[in-house]
């Protein structure tokens, strides 16, 4: 562990906090597992006992580590989020429904030439483009770009967007109700941007959801793609029975859209945990 900068103008408690977050935040030290004890950490770090029970209460204000009598300190469990992911609504209203503090940061908002297929099956030659962090309780979560149609959602601002729900604002200002659309779930691993905005490190897995969303009038809508930190998030498929058949032939399969979707959210968490294995065996 590289030693602590005396010279620098960052208090040692600071530097302390840092050095234990950082391999929190990377998986040296995994969720649910011991930390060592305080003069341990004091030795190490050659630093006074106070200076590391400083430390340590910075993380455990942070959600990051846990502190009980006569187990000592350990990092805080996995806090994983349930998303349905066959639903119109986004993230941000199913995480508000669960009680959970959502708040949303604007990274840009900028009209663009339609670049792609994806951009050009909104119907026009030019789109918004949303860049978006979301944090839950205050940890990043997801990153989101969307590419939404002009000159139908011009006039949209930044402002209204912040710590708000996309479809509300839609819904509210051009009586733009999302209802339908295809979603795509497949692992990825972090490039730097991905890992710098999400708090993870370069490689570590994510989970990345793109589709494609319709209106009550079966118009486009938006193009958009979330990347998820892995390790956070589940997805759930609600699957339908098909009705009897009284002739007593099989049940008729699932639509085609709703099977494709729960085996690529299968796979996508196979992969995810899969990246996750590799990455616990890095050195």
């Amino acid at each position: 562990m590289p030693g602590l900068d005396r010279a620098a103008g960052r208090p040692l408690h600071v530097q302390v906090a840092d050095a234990l977050r950082a391999q929190i935040r990377d998986h040296r030290l995994p969720p649910g597992s011991p930390l060592d004890g305080e003069i341990v950490l004091q030795e190490r770090f050659g630093v006074a006992r106070s200076v590391v029970r400083q430390a340590l209460s910075t993380l455990v204000a942070e959600g990051l580590v846990e502190r009980s009598r006569g187990r000592g300190s350990m990092v805080a469990p996995a806090r994983q989020h349930h998303r349905l992911v066959q639903r119109a609504s986004g993230l941000y209203a199913q995480m508000a429904a669960e009680g959970l503090e959502v708040t949303t940061e604007v990274l840009s908002l900028d009209e663009e030439p339609a670049a792609s297929a994806e951009d050009r099956w909104l119907g026009g030659d030019r789109v918004l483009r949303l860049e978006r962090l979301r944090r839950v309780d205050g940890r990043p979560l997801a990153r989101i770009r969307t590419a939404l149609p002009l000159p139908r959602c011009a006039g949209l601002t930044a402002e209204e967007l912040t710590d708000a729900s996309l479809h509300e604002v839609l819904t509210q200002r051009f009586s733009a109700r999302p209802t339908s659309g295809r979603r795509q779930v497949r692992a990825v691993a972090a490039d730097v941007d991905l890992a710098r905005e999400l708090e993870t490190r370069p490689g570590a897995p994510l989970l990345l959801l793109e589709g494609r969303t319709q209106d009550q009038d079966g118009r486009p809508l938006e193009v958009f793609a979330t990347w998820h930190r892995a390790e956070d998030i589940a997805f759930d498929v609600d699957l339908e029975a098909g009705p009897a058949d009284p002739s007593g032939s099989p049940p008729p399969s699932p639509p085609p859209g709703r099977e494709g979707l729960r085996e690529a959210a299968e796979q996508a968490q196979l992969l995810a945990d899969r990246l996750r294995e590799l990455a616990d065996r890095e050195p």
